[in-house]
């Protein structure tokens, strides 16, 4: 061996070893302050409708259920066999209620984690597709600071994880490109989106294979790849193989196609939008880093021949436009896109700072930067002439004032330091949000939940399988926390039910007890506006 080469073998081995440890150094960090921000002040405030509350009371009742039934395969909601998605996160908030009790911290807590590792996995996959490390610590600091994948990731839902899982997957078939036992991981994280969120595993599945099909058309021709996937696929026919033998047509009626393809074409509960709808979310929550998305899409358009363009490309516009064409419109849908969103922002910063001694920066960003400083000291003079309650968002939008203002005076005299401050103040504010009681802002559009439910869980004997109720809409959480089924009912509906049930109860406000007239009335409870009643 010549001497040169065993020189060069050696740096070489050296350079790889030093490059490890600052990658092992940056997941922690990212990893400790991912957890921090996900993790904090998560079980103070109540459980919200929809997802959440429906998670969690499947969740309890798989706890609670004996072995026997095998509530692991065949999940329950108020008693009633649960057909709208697979259990995997169910089963873990289930096994987090094992272990801390049934409480708000718990219900996260899983989901929460889940969407914490998915920070270092960003920049792993980062590290994957562009040739400098800054490119993927950008990315990842950008994913970890946007608004929405923080509020969306504390909740007990199922996104967070579904977009964990993409990732490791995207990661998984990114090393395969190199290593073709990584395609293992490829299809065990692609049965997990699917045991998570049944349907979207085929979409996600698909912005992968098209990925393939333009970057890396070989690993198609791959029986490791197929063998990887079929691997995967396996506990997602036996679940569902389970639920056909177990419930036959039924399942196959509410579960595949009331739950998840009749989405495709209708709305489900009036949820519905606009094709502009996403596109209006993201406009809405993205801020400050979308003010980088104009030259970050034209940059990825001008790359379109590399790997990381190629990925942002397959991986936003094809989501984006599915999720678009579906009538049904929800805001926690477009969650997957923002891991695309930050590679493109990540490497568009990457690059201004490698040619920002040639160029300043670009006057939109220092313009935009300043709005969004008046708009945050806007609040805060708002804020700061209520009352004292609202002193957290006072605080709040002091602290985004203070951001934006300082990034926007060192982006004017082109100091490279306004992105530090940027990061650093979006991270501080959010972390003063999620400490606050104003991050779960649901909250406040319906009746609080909890003296309700403890009033009926006070008044209602424990066998009381159902309760009627003038409140136009069902609400999950209330189910959840006063362990009972409450069912809307109109007036008309109401009035039917006191005649024909020999014990009905009902929760009413206050208009509707005026307008019902019902006689032989016992009044059982009243707390915050809503009275519990049955026959006398």
């Amino acid at each position: 061996m010549q001497e040169g080469s065993f020189l060069w073998g050696r740096l070489e081995k050296q350079y790889r070893s030093a490059e490890q440890w600052i990658d092992w150094v940056w997941l922690i960090v990212l990893l400790l302050a991912a957890v921090l921000l996900f993790t904090i002040n998560l079980g103070e405030l109540p459980l919200r409708d929809w997802d959440e509350g429906t998670v969690a009371q499947v969740a309890r009742e798989i706890m609670r259920s004996p072995a026997a039934s095998m509530p692991w395969l065949y999940p329950t909601l108020g008693g009633e066999p649960y057909h709208n998605k697979p259990p995997l996160m169910h089963l873990l908030i289930a096994g987090a209620y094992s272990l801390w009790g049934v409480n708000e911290w718990a219900s996260r807590l899983p989901g929460a984690m889940l969407t914490a590792v998915s920070v270092p996995l960003l920049y792993y996959i980062g590290r994957e597709i562009f040739r400098k490390r800054r490119a993927a610590v950008y990315s990842a600091l950008i994913y970890l600071t946007m608004l929405p994948v923080v509020r969306h990731g504390r909740l007990a839902m199922l996104d967070g994880a579904v977009v964990c899982f993409f990732m490791l997957m995207m990661l998984c078939l990114l090393r395969s490109r190199r290593n073709l036992r990584y395609c293992l991981g490829v299809g065990i994280s692609f049965g997990l989106i699917c045991l998570t969120k049944s349907i979207l595993g085929l979409l996600l599945g698909a912005i992968a294979l098209l990925f393939l099909f333009w970057d890396t058309p070989r690993l198609l021709r791959s029986w490791y790849m197929w063998l990887g996937i079929f691997i995967g696929s396996v506990p997602v026919a036996f679940w569902y193989g389970a639920q056909w033998v177990h419930y036959g047509e039924i399942f196959t009626k509410v579960g595949m196609v009331d739950q998840s393809f009749s989405r495709l074409w209708e709305s489900v509960e009036n949820h519905s939008g606009p094709p502009w709808y996403y596109l209006l979310e993201i406009f809405k929550y993205t801020w400050p880093w979308l003010i980088f998305l104009p030259s970050s899409w034209r940059l990825t358009w001008e790359n379109r021949n590399l790997s990381w363009a190629k990925l942002v490309l397959v991986w936003s516009s094809v989501y984006l436009i599915s999720i678009s064409l579906m009538s049904t419109k929800l805001p926690w849908y477009v969650f997957p896109i923002y891991p695309s969103l930050a590679l493109a922002f990540g490497a568009k910063l990457s690059e201004t700072e490698d040619s920002q001694l040639l160029s300043p920066y670009p006057r939109t960003w220092i313009v935009s930067l300043a709005l969004l400083a008046l708009v945050a000291i806007a609040g805060c003079i708002y804020y700061s002439i209520g009352s004292v309650s609202q002193s957290e968002l006072q605080l709040l939008f002091a602290a985004v004032a203070l951001t934006m203002a300082l990034a926007a005076v060192l982006a004017e005299r082109g100091d490279g330091q306004f992105l530090k401050v940027l990061f650093w103040g979006t991270y501080v504010s959010l972390v003063l949000l999620m400490y606050s009681k104003h991050w779960v802002w649901e909250l406040g559009e319906a009746y609080p939940v909890k003296p309700v439910a403890e009033m009926i869980q006070r008044a209602a004997p424990p066998g009381t399988k159902k309760i009627y109720t003038s409140f136009p809409y069902h609400r999950p959480s209330l189910d959840f926390y006063s362990d009972r089924t409450i069912i809307p009912a109109s007036v008309v509906q109401l009035d039917s039910y006191w005649r024909n049930d020999k014990q009905p109860y009902f929760l009413l406000d206050e208009t509707a007890r005026e307008n019902l007239h019902l006689d032989s009335v016992k009044q059982i409870d009243q707390t915050s506006g809503w009275v519990l009643i049955t026959k006398n």
